[in-house]
């Protein structure tokens, strides 16, 4: 019995996104406009994973996350690893950190909220990690991590 394996090509510069959980891998996707670029993104689910039983990864050829991406990959994946890949070669391995507060990348959920009404910027602290918890500076109100949109 022979063995298939699907093999997908390095890229020679750019972001290799890893751990991501599956059910995220869309939304990262989404988040950071990958769909709307013309940079080549490869997208893969349902890996074998040791450390998460299975996991997704996202390459994204010829370009390198900004600190603003990077903090949006770890609301929605805070185990992940960024890849950074020069010339074929992994130079650089970053690990999202969630910072203790956020502006300007998560809307408020309450409607009613100043930041919604354009009087203030969005900003939130982070009161639990694990699971993801926000609450928003200005009328308090607890986001969890299902409810977290994206500016």
């Amino acid at each position: 019995m022979s063995t298939k394996e699907l093999k997908v090509s390095a890229i020679a510069e750019g972001t290799v996104i890893d751990h991501i959980p599956c059910e995220n891998a869309f939304r990262i996707v989404r988040v950071l406009g990958l769909a709307d670029t013309d940079d080549v993104v490869t997208l893969g689910i349902n890996f074998k994973s040791r450390k998460m039983g299975k996991k997704g990864i996202i390459k994204v050829g010829g370009r390198f996350l900004s600190r603003e991406e990077i903090n949006k990959i770890a609301l929605l994946a805070p185990d992940a690893v960024l890849n950074i890949i020069r010339d074929y070669k992994v130079t650089e391995k970053v690990r999202p950190e969630i910072p203790n507060e956020i502006t300007g990348i998560v809307k408020c959920a309450n409607p009613n909220c100043v930041t919604n009404h354009g009087e203030a910027a969005q900003r939130f602290r982070v009161i639990s990690r694990k699971p993801l918890s926000l609450r928003c500076v200005y009328c308090e109100r607890i986001t969890g991590e299902e409810e977290i949109n994206f500016l």
